[in-house]
């Protein structure tokens, strides 16, 4: 899908997420909580949106939700991004692309 890489370099955090996961919703209020404002598309709310799943598929992101950019690179779902946080990575990673500043 063309409009995919456009997407993801919108903004220094991208979320591509379903309101219907749990994981997503975890994901989401980790970053807000951060106080990063992502991008979020909510996949199973926008037009589109299985299209761009697919799409997420074949960049090998599996889950396909929630997924995570950050700096137009892929970071991946919720177990890397957790494993990240947790082991002190996310936050100057965040800070490296702008997205937080403290």
């Amino acid at each position: 899908m063309e409009k995919l890489p456009k997407m993801i370099s919108e903004k220094s955090v991208v979320i591509f997420s379903k309101n219907s996961c749990c994981m997503s919703h975890t994901i989401k209020t980790l970053f807000l909580d951060f106080g990063v404002s992502p991008t979020i598309y909510e996949l199973d709310e926008i037009n589109r949106g299985k299209e761009i799943e697919q799409a997420l598929a074949q960049l090998d992101c599996s889950p396909t939700v929630p997924v995570v950019f950050i700096g137009g690179q892929l970071v991946g779902g919720a177990n890397k991004v957790m494993s990240l946080h947790l082991n002190r990575s996310l936050v100057p990673m965040l800070k490296r692309v702008g997205a937080l500043w403290l």
